[in-house]
């Protein structure tokens, strides 16, 4: 079999997509949940280093930056390999799932620390003196005055950084996680055909797609003045 129908046969074989449909929808869901998590709680682990590191604690600070700049640079499959097969041999053991979150968590946290703190120091020193001129402490300033401006600045490179490294979330197949890559693949061992495969690309699309968009629109929305 060649030609268009050969193709359909092999990467568009609807009984084979229909049977396997429903295993798919169910790593679509997990990555989901598997995503929301990873924003969750990298953003608000980088927005934390971030703020710890606007006190000016040297000590501190070089060990913000010797970790943040740690999981900069190593790949996120590698640190994955890592929680997932080196943990157990400290006596502690991580599933699949929770190795990849903490993994892509602890990747996007380093990023996104860089991205606020550079948005922390582009506000000016004018700004500080100027919250000190109005008789504020260190916290209102930076709460009140720096952390809003800093945020406002950093949508579009923390949109898209966070984009990128959810996406990322196909590497949980590499540790028996069922999410969308996993379950296709899955489903493409069991089936014999790729056509899974297929239904993963469509279902990855189905989530990312509206996620580009939506970051699309909230960069428009902070570049709006008096917004």
């Amino acid at each position: 079999m060649g030609g268009l129908d050969g193709f359909a046969f092999t990467f568009l074989n609807l009984k084979v997509m229909a049977e396997w449909l429903p295993k798919i929808a169910e790593g679509f869901v997990l990555t989901v949940a598997l995503a929301a998590l990873i924003v969750l709680a990298g953003l608000a682990l980088g927005l934390g280093l971030a703020v710890l590191r606007a006190f000016g604690l040297r000590v501190l600070n070089w060990g913000i930056v010797f970790v943040v700049d740690l999981f900069r640079a190593l790949p996120p499959l590698v640190i994955i390999v890592l929680l997932y097969f080196g943990l157990p041999g400290m006596g502690l053991s991580l599933s699949g799932f929770w190795a990849t979150w903490l993994s892509l968590t602890l990747v996007l946290a380093a990023f996104s620390e860089e991205i606020f703190w550079a948005g922390i120091t582009a506000t000016g020193r004018g700004q500080w003196d100027a919250g000190r001129a109005l008789g504020m402490r260190f916290l209102p300033i930076l709460f009140r005055i720096i952390l809003p401006q800093a945020v406002r600045m950093v949508v579009p490179p923390l949109t898209n950084r966070t984009i990128a490294i959810t996406k990322g979330t196909a590497l949980a197949s590499v540790v028996g996680v069922g999410e969308i890559l996993g379950s296709a693949q899955s489903a493409m061992a069991f089936s014999g055909n790729p056509s899974p495969l297929t239904l993963g690309a469509i279902a990855y699309a189905l989530l990312f797609l509206p996620v580009v968009g939506i970051g699309r629109w909230v960069e428009r929305l902070a570049a709006i003045p008096g917004r």
